[in-house]
């Protein structure tokens, strides 16, 4: 008799266009890339639910969390939220009210395990050819995501959750054609798999404890 396949542990991942993967195909978003890792190392994990959609800002994804209702518990859940907050002009204090309750909501749907979740930086986007042709201060995009990410990774230390950095991935060649999307902003594959990189050694670990 074949033994029975190994439970899976459910993830959800949360987000805006970077997770939901702008300008890729679904098998190259960063999440499916994260389980089809996680799998690779012996993690009996999903596929991930993703709630996410290009342009959302932090209010804009706790209104679709809560139209999703209700979502339930999963066994791992990833937060990747914030560039639109900058890009539409709003203030570092108002992310982090935002991000601060949308974290403590994922907490919750971690099971109230704050080692079941894991927080992704921001990307900068404002070294991609987009930008650049938007005659947008440059300076200033990164300053002010440097500052959103400086907030919240105080915020999930606080909370006893794991945050990646992976803006300077994003600022380390991305601007090559290889690393973009043809819409001149979005990452491409190749960049959602550097990010898949720094995350997946975190997420292996969270996810050997019982």
């Amino acid at each position: 008799m074949s033994a029975l396949p190994q439970a899976q542990l459910s993830y959800l991942a949360l987000g805006d266009s970077y997770t939901i993967g702008e300008g890729v195909e679904e098998h190259g978003r960063w999440p499916m890339l994260l389980a089809q890792g996680l799998r690779e190392a012996g993690v009996a994990i999903a596929d991930p639910r993703i709630i996410a959609t290009t342009g959302w800002t932090t209010d804009e994804l706790s209104a679709a969390m809560d139209a999703a209702k209700p979502l339930g518990e999963w066994g791992f859940v990833s937060l990747l939220i914030g560039v639109n907050n900058q890009y539409r002009g709003r203030d570092v204090d108002d992310y982090l009210g935002e991000f601060t309750r949308l974290l403590q909501r994922t907490i919750a749907l971690a099971n109230a395990r704050a080692d079941r979740v894991l927080v992704l930086s921001i990307p900068d986007w404002g070294v991609t050819p987009f930008a650049r042709a938007s005659g947008r201060d440059l300076q200033q995009i990164a300053d002010e995501l440097d500052a959103c990410n400086a907030a919240a990774r105080e915020v999930c230390a606080a909370h006893g959750v794991a945050f990646v950095d992976i803006t300077w991935i994003s600022r380390d060649g991305g601007d090559a054609p290889a690393m973009l999307a043809e819409d001149g902003l979005h990452p491409s594959v190749a960049m959602h798999a550097r990010w898949t990189g720094a995350a997946l050694p975190v997420a292996k670990a969270l996810l050997a404890t019982a």
